[in-house]
């Protein structure tokens, strides 16, 4: 270890290093970056809070509905009968803790028109095979089946449970829309994103976003402030460049006509459902746009942890490293580059302010005089300025997610109520720095390997696009990611304490309304 007096010496003159131009302009750079995400963030809250202020005003004007309509006369029988059928089509894989909520929030939509669910998985093995044939087994009166699709041979398994369920949705089918199984919906979700489509027929994807519920890890809150900058282009009440796989509301006819062939982009070699999709859209100058009420409560595993929040950022990253053509390879390289700029922007100067705060306070409590060492004011007048943007920036994401809790309280009146109690932004400020440093870690990971592990299937990439899958047990760990869910059953069957434990939990939500407070 250095002696003492070399320690110091050395601070302040690391100190007086980061006071120089380019110094500053890294500093100043990260002040800008904290500023940029706050005013986008507050921008996205005006957007949602506009919607709930509409909400509000129809209630006022005697609309007791307005969770589900703008218009109450939109409910009369008359008009009803006339909505156009919609296929819910759901890949599952796995079964977690939250799955029997989020599926029952699904098939119970009050959605007034023809409206079929079709629950997709990969074999009977999987363990959400049974736990949705016992959910179904309670609500017969929905129009409802499950799905064997069988193992991918061309694209990502999910892709390929999308394709076969929509192979297999009515023949009369107007609109599909594709959920993921840890998406809750509201009950008027369905209805909103079909009202959308019907005023505009010039709309080629509808899609939301999920609001992250953190459950008090580190990793969980990694995982909400890593989707936290998405979701402000998500909110812009209409047209959008974003997409996220999660819910995608589209025409049937697209799919059975395989129109700017959408079918054989996923079909052949296709990774992300998502970004294939949105690289068509640019392509084909298609509109995408994101309604202000498609914001979608995400409850995150209680026991997520960290290494479990690494491998969803290494699957988050790889994504960009699938394309459907040159151009689409062009702007993923250039959002590559960007994020990983940005990245590390964000976070070099917050160790730059560490420096100089640091030799601040050594030079405080050593009593060193003027002529000892020359310790200028700039360092602790940049790492000031850092802190004051920092609190800007929390402050306007804590606005943007109470404001979205709001909204989502308001659309599902009857589920449990949300609340901000319980969020440590203590550790919402570690997960910036922690997520941001990863990053271009994980980018350049995904880059060089070209090949990821996506709940137990290898999948390798060249040119884009997948050319191998492989499947071995030793690959198949016992839970997803996110959700915690079990991928590996017993026998083919769900536990029955699973499925018990699960009930409870369900049963615990309504009776105490505070279950799920965030």
């Amino acid at each position: 270890m250095l002696p003492l007096d070399s320690f110091d010496e050395f601070l302040f003159s690391a100190s007086r290093a980061l006071c120089s131009p380019l110094a500053i302009f890294i500093q100043i750079q990260g002040c800008l970056i904290c500023l940029i995400l706050a005013l986008g963030w507050a921008l996205a809250a005006y957007v949602r809070g506009r919607e709930i202020r509409r909400m509000k005003d129809s209630m006022r004007c005697g609309n007791s509905f307005a969770f589900l309509t703008k218009d109450i006369n939109d409910l009369e029988h008359s008009n009803q009968v006339n909505l156009p059928p919609v296929s819910v089509v759901m890949p599952l894989k796995g079964f977690g803790e939250h799955n029997l909520h989020n599926w029952r929030s699904q098939i119970t939509s009050l959605y007034g028109g023809p409206l079929e669910f079709l629950f997709v998985v990969e074999s009977t093995a999987d363990p959400a095979y049974h736990a949705v044939k016992r959910l179904l087994a309670d609500f017969k009166d929905v129009d409802a089946k499950v799905i064997v699709a069988g193992l991918s041979t061309t694209c990502s398994q999910k892709i390929h449970n999308q394709l076969v369920g929509v192979e297999k949705m009515h023949k009369d089918t107007k609109y599909v829309l594709f959920l993921d199984d840890d998406v809750r919906l509201h009950p008027g979700s369905i209805g909103a994103l079909t009202t959308e489509m019907e005023k505009n027929s010039a709309i080629f994807i509808q899609t939301g976003y999920p609001l992250d519920l953190p459950s008090g890890t580190l990793g969980s809150y990694c995982i909400y402030e890593y989707h936290m900058p998405c979701s402000m282009g998500f909110a812009t009440g209409g047209k959008t460049f974003f997409l996220w796989g999660g819910c995608m509301m589209m025409h049937a006819d697209d799919f059975r006509t395989n129109r700017h062939g959408v079918v054989s982009a996923l079909r052949d070699g296709g990774y992300s459902d998502d970004m294939t999709l949105a690289a068509i859209a640019e392509e084909h100058k298609r509109l995408i746009t994101s309604p202000p009420v498609a914001v979608f409560p995400h409850p995150l595993a209680s026991d997520l942890t960290f290494p479990r929040y690494w491998n969803y950022l290494r699957k988050q990253t790889f994504v960009l490293e699938s394309y459907t053509t040159k151009v689409n390879w062009i702007m993923n390289r250039a959002l590559f580059t960007t994020h990983c700029y940005l990245s590390w922007g964000f976070v070099t100067p917050y160790f730059m302010a560490g420096i100089h705060v640091a030799a601040a306070l050594r030079y405080y409590f050593k009593g060193y005089s003027p002529d000892d060492t020359v310790l200028t004011c700039n360092g602790l007048l940049l790492a000031g300025c850092l802190a004051i943007c920092t609190l800007i920036e929390l402050l306007s994401m804590w606005n943007l997610t109470r404001i979205e809790v709001h909204l989502c309280n308001m659309l599902s009146p009857e589920a449990p109520q949300l609340s901000l109690a319980s969020y440590n932004w203590c550790l919402v400020f570690i997960a910036m720095l922690v997520d941001n440093f990863l990053y271009p870690l994980s980018a350049m990971r995904s880059h060089f390997s070209q090949s990821i592990n996506w709940s137990g299937i290898r999948y390798h990439l060249k040119d884009g696009k997948i050319y191998k899958i492989d499947r071995h047990k030793h690959l198949v760990p016992k839970i997803t990611d996110l959700a915690g869910k079990d991928l590996l059953g017993k026998n083919g069957s769900t536990p029955k304490v699973a499925i018990i434990s699960s009930l409870s939990r369900t049963l615990a939500q309504w009776r105490q309304p505070k279950k799920y407070e965030v």
